[in-house]
């Protein structure tokens, strides 16, 4: 019987090694419930070209609810203030490279804005309220699952034009973010 001990062990270490080396990336990966997300700023300009946000972050909803601790914060890779711009279709402002979040149904997203958003004209700087009369945290709409083991780009889209107003009663100029999200899945 002790000779076959070693015989049992040697069959059995090969099964094994066989049976693992047979499974797939995708069955050893099955139980991650994961996706990349690239996220993308640019605006449509029209008049006004001298336009600048102080951009703080990107958040997510992944609830429908309307409890405050449901928006995800994804960090801002080139947070700062940028001028809105010139940022455009072909020259974006990369906001989120690449990053791995959960897999969920995504509800909303949103820009999260600073107090330092101002525009030049004649070069003369002017402050744009956000937290008064403004909107320092636009969002818009996504109601979009997310696939596990896929890449989406999110292009956050500000019309700059449309955005900026002056309120007549406050004497000043306020920014209140005209936002067009498109989210598309480019890897599958």
């Amino acid at each position: 019987m002790k000779q076959l001990q070693p015989l049992k062990s040697l069959i059995l270490l090969v099964l094994l090694t066989s049976f693992l080396v047979s499974l797939s990336k995708d069955e050893v990966d099955s139980s991650i419930d994961v996706t990349n997300i690239t996220v993308k700023f640019k605006s449509t300009v029209g008049q006004l070209d001298n336009v600048y946000m102080d951009i703080e972050d990107i958040e997510i909803k992944v609830s429908n609810s309307n409890d405050a601790e449901r928006w995800v914060s994804l960090g801002v890779e080139n947070s700062g203030v940028h001028n809105a711009c010139s940022f455009s279709d072909s020259k974006p402002l990369l906001l989120i490279d690449n990053l791995e979040i959960d897999a969920n149904y995504l509800h909303e997203i949103r820009l999260v804005l600073g107090d330092g958003n101002f525009m030049n004209i004649n070069n003369v700087l002017h402050s744009l309220d956000v937290s008064n009369t403004g909107n320092a945290n636009p969002s818009n709409l996504i109601e979009t699952q997310l696939n596990p083991k896929r890449r989406y780009d999110v292009t956050i889209d500000i019309n700059v034009d449309a955005s900026i107003s002056y309120d007549e009663s406050e004497n000043m100029m306020v920014l209140n973010p005209q936002l067009y999200t498109a989210i598309r899945q480019i890897e599958y």
